[in-house]
């Protein structure tokens, strides 16, 4: 098996991977205090330029998240018959039930939204490169930043290390939480921006279940995979 970043250090990666994006979100926010109330103030509704972008925020979430749910999908089908405990497999039925129904509901509403099907793509660095070039200037340019980075974990899994694993669950435990990590901060990065409800209740909900699934995770890699002193230093 390949040698893979230990759990504890993925946090840490994660965070200063996506520093630019998060503070390229942050600093577009702090030009407009309060964003949540201004989304019911008459100049914000009377601007088109403003509706556009908000439009492009919600509209690219949903292509975005889409995929990504659909990727925790796939490795849950392999924890279903390949992991060897039953918390993975329980886990797995969970992640498995919520992020389906939550790819319908996004679906649903990109449609009544849109007008149209969410356009098939994938999770990987060359569809994000076409998606920004032909949004342009209206793309959510912090969820751009982040989903561009070249060393980015969390945006593509490795279905193949996963199915060829000799330990499965540790394997699973090791792509899912960078993958659940990613979900989560691509829901923070849209809870404030987005104008529609249905989204900001979304991402609030993926924050939280992500969020609570993550912990769950590090302590059963604590208690199965508890690392060396040397290791944990790395």
């Amino acid at each position: 098996m390949k040698n893979r970043t230990l759990i504890y250090g993925i946090t840490g990666l994660l965070t200063s991977s996506v520093i630019t994006g998060l503070l390229i979100t942050n600093n577009t926010q702090a030009q407009s205090p309060n964003s949540q109330h201004n989304t019911h103030h008459p100049s914000a509704q009377t601007n088109p330029s403003r509706r556009g972008m908000m439009t492009e925020i919600d509209q690219h979430f949903i292509e975005m998240m889409i995929p990504h749910h659909q990727q925790a999908v796939e490795m849950s089908d392999l924890a279903l018959t390949r992991a060897k405990r039953p918390e993975i497999k329980k886990l797995a039925l969970a992640i498995k039930t919520d992020q389906n129904r939550e790819i319908q509901q996004m679906r649903t509403w990109y449609k009544a939204w849109y007008g149209k099907d969410v356009p098939a793509v994938s999770m990987n660095n060359a569809t994000m490169m076409s998606m920004r070039q032909n949004r342009g200037q209206g793309m959510n340019s912090g969820m751009m930043q982040m989903s561009m980075h070249p060393g980015m974990r969390g945006m593509e899994i490795d279905l193949e290390a996963l199915k060829n694993a000799q330990d499965f669950d540790l394997e699973f435990i090791s792509q899912m939480i960078p993958h659940h990590q990613m979900a989560v901060m691509m829901a923070q990065m849209v809870v404030n921006s987005t104008t529609k409800p249905e989204i900001r209740n979304l991402a609030q909900s993926i924050i939280k279940t992500q969020t609570d699934e993550i912990g769950q995770m590090r302590q059963w890699y604590q208690a199965w995979y508890k690392p060396t002193p040397t290791q944990s230093q790395q």
